[in-house]
């Protein structure tokens, strides 16, 4: 049995009754409500379910999002620049405040993505010159950070830097920034603007490259004061499972940094490997019988050791999201936790096993003459009851 020590905590909680006098000598139900550790998913299905107009259509992604919500705790919303903002000065702020008050409704915390990103930017940046460029990402960041405020405060700020100023499949805005203000000077701006905006919020450096040249970049982010608090590591396993060895690699090179770190990206695919000669997924398609009943319970079974390690073994990995909740998101890939009509694959229930079974709490506890009584259990938060089943109150353990 794996020492989970780092994901507990204890704590001696009084509970009071509606009188307001102690609950003394009595049986106290409690039960983990929300995980501290954040089990996060792509949630791009939430913006569809609260703006797709065919009502068949829109049954389909509420039926997603209700899946979705009894697995996950965190979700991540699409903030592509291109997408969210086809045309300037009407970005779709109202639709995207829904999916993530629906995703507030089941209890998730919610993470923006991304920020600033060389890939999906809006094309009608390019019409102006570096300076107005720059002008108009930084007040895009004070717009939407701001805006969303107390329903979203985390965010990747900044994506895939390390490739942004070298990047050269088409002509883009933020590579342009990028090469004139160099990778540090670029990073310091955005995230400058973003903890302007708002001083508690969570701000993510996000990388797809976990060579060597993004610990090198994250080293000279910090020395020069820029304030990332979480590191983002992607980790697209569309080109073979990477596996336990690889896992433990990546982290040792990252986990020196101190801070606390996102696997933001996260897929295992219950597909054949992508042709290890396309470097850039971007270029990589799957067909849509790709998937097999082997493949997909391999899928359930790599997913399943990744997670325990990452869980179990590494008290600084505070997150993981997966990428996608259903099958033929990204690519096409057989990526997904449910397939296209929304049936659960083993994934699902493997996932489910772990985090609502294995790594849950629920618990009786007597209290003493005063009330008192000590509670140990996952870091989260709790719902406590009465014996006979009457609701008391919340409370955390962390």
């Amino acid at each position: 049995m794996a020492d989970l020590a780092h994901r507990k905590a204890s704590k001696k909680i009084q509970f009071i009754g509606k009188d307001g006098k102690p609950l003394s000598n009595q049986n106290i139900q409690v039960e983990l409500k929300k995980h501290d550790f954040l089990f996060g998913c792509g949630a791009f299905d939430f913006v569809a379910a609260v703006s797709i107009p065919d009502e068949e259509k829109k049954a389909h992604f509420i039926d997603r999002t209700e899946k979705w919500a009894k697995l996950f705790n965190y979700g991540t919303l699409p903030f592509y620049w291109g997408g969210f903002e086809k045309e300037e000065g009407k970005p779709n702020t109202e639709n995207l405040k829904k999916a993530a008050l629906l995703l507030k409704d089941f209890n998730a915390t919610v993470k923006g993505h991304p920020l600033c990103w060389h890939t999906g930017c809006a094309e009608w940046l390019l019409k102006y010159d570096n300076k107005t460029i720059l002008e108009k990402q930084l007040a895009r960041i004070y717009r939407d950070v701001g805006e969303f405020k107390g329903l979203i405060d985390m965010w990747d700020v900044i994506n895939e830097v390390v490739i942004m100023p070298i990047y050269d499949k088409y002509d883009n805005a933020i590579t342009r920034l990028c090469k004139e203000h160099g990778r540090i000077g670029l990073c310091k701006k955005v995230f400058d603007a973003a903890k302007d905006c708002n001083p508690d919020g969570t701000f993510l450096i996000n990388d797809f490259n976990l060579s060597t040249s993004y610990e090198i970049l994250i080293d000279g982010l910090l020395q020069s004061g820029v304030p990332i608090n979480t590191i983002g590591l992607q980790s697209h396993q569309h080109h073979g499972v990477w596996g336990i060895e690889k896992l433990e690699e990546t982290l040792t090179r990252f986990e020196h940094f101190g801070l606390p770190i996102h696997f933001t990206e996260n897929t295992i695919v219950a597909g054949p490997n992508v042709d290890p000669k396309i470097i850039d997924l971007q270029d990589a398609h799957y067909d849509d019988d790709a998937a097999t009943p082997e493949l997909e319970q391999m899928q359930a079974e790599e997913l399943s050791k990744m997670y325990k390690n990452l869980f179990e073994k590494h008290p600084l990995v505070t997150a993981i999201t997966n990428w996608d909740f259903a099958d033929g998101a990204w690519l096409n890939a057989p990526s997904g936790l449910i397939r296209k009509d929304n049936s659960l694959k083993p994934s699902y229930n493997a996932l489910y096993d772990l985090i609502h079974k294995e790594w849950h709490t629920s618990l009786a506890v007597k209290t003493d003459e005063n009330g008192f009584a000590n509670v140990e259990g996952f870091k989260g938060t709790y719902s406590a009851k009465t014996g006979d089943g009457k609701e008391l109150c919340d409370f955390e353990l962390k």
